[in-house]
């Protein structure tokens, strides 16, 4: 797909840019406190909508899984999670309104759609709330407190099938894990046990020397081992690996990009990374044979 560039019609800085599950729509966050909803496809694009509803700046958007309908997760600096649902084509309102959090919701990260219709929220309140619906429509909410003491940064689920399993007979019994990033230079995997959310990883991650900016769990698709990417303003991306359940992650530099490194995303199997740095390079890295990382692509601005 060629590449597309076209203006969002924000009035200040987008924060981020997250695409719907078939590729058709974007959604835009901005310090102009709103979101914006741009139809994309054949080299062009149409602006479809602008939800306002924060009342700062919103650091992050996410898409639901089709099957739960037209839903669109936005978290701000106000302290609010906002679930945005679509009625008629177009016409967007604030179904729930989430105010959990005493400061800045930093990121937001629905589960697998095999989990039902599940957010996770990390802040820089130190906690991370994960609210998931019910079928009367309500929501619950479950907390992991001072999950960071001095701020989570980031949050991704993990898959929902353990490293291993066979596709399909991994749903009989589902993984209900995640990984946070936070300001203590330090990540951390957090499992559900009878319905309480608990660190699964001892001591915490930790070879970052700075904040750990973005964290990204991948998929695995039968793959006997779990891997985590994680990125921190230290420069450094390090990959974490586990084997099975109940050994130690193991890291390993990735590279040192020498700035900042604000963004690592995994392709949809799990081979490729893309890591966007403060040089304004995103790159995107394989693992060899070897097990060395290398640098595949570097994408054209």
């Amino acid at each position: 797909m060629p590449s597309i560039k076209f203006e969002t019609g924000h009035q200040d800085t987008v924060h981020d840019v997250a695409m719907d599950y078939y590729g058709k729509r974007i959604a835009t966050a901005s310090s102009d406190n709103s979101v914006k909803i741009i139809g994309v496809g054949n080299n062009t694009h149409q602006h479809l909508a602008t939800l306002s509803g924060h009342q700062g700046p919103v650091w992050e958007v996410t898409w639901a899984h089709p099957k739960f309908g037209s839903l669109l997760a936005s978290c701000s600096y106000d302290g609010r999670v906002i679930i945005w649902k679509e009625g008629n084509i177009g016409d967007w309102t604030a179904d729930h309104v989430f105010e959990e959090h005493k400061s800045s919701v930093n990121s937001i990260a629905w589960a697998p759609h095999e989990l039902g219709l599940c957010l996770a929220c990390g802040s820089s309140d130190g906690n991370i709330s994960v609210v998931t619906a019910r079928a009367d429509g309500g929501w619950d909410t479950s907390k992991i407190d001072q999950a960071h003491p001095v701020g989570v940064t980031s949050v991704s689920w993990a898959p929902s099938t353990a490293p291993g399993a066979l596709v399909g007979l991994g749903l009989l019994d589902p993984v209900q894990k995640l990984c946070s990033g936070g300001c203590d230079n330090t990540v951390k995997v957090w499992k559900l046990y009878n319905g309480v959310w608990k660190m699964d990883c001892f001591p915490a991650l930790q070879m970052h020397t700075d904040w750990v900016r973005d964290v990204a769990w991948a998929p695995n698709l039968g793959l006997p081992k779990s891997t985590i990417a994680s990125a921190s303003e230290d420069g450094k991306v390090i990959i974490w690996t586990v084997a099975k359940e109940g050994d130690q992650w193991e890291g390993r530099v990735l590279n040192d990009f020498k700035s900042p490194v604000w963004s690592v995303d995994w392709s949809l199997t799990g081979n490729i990374l893309a890591v966007a740095d403060g040089n304004n390079n995103v790159t995107l890295w394989e693992e060899a044979a070897d097990g060395v990382w290398k640098q595949v692509k570097a994408i054209e601005p």
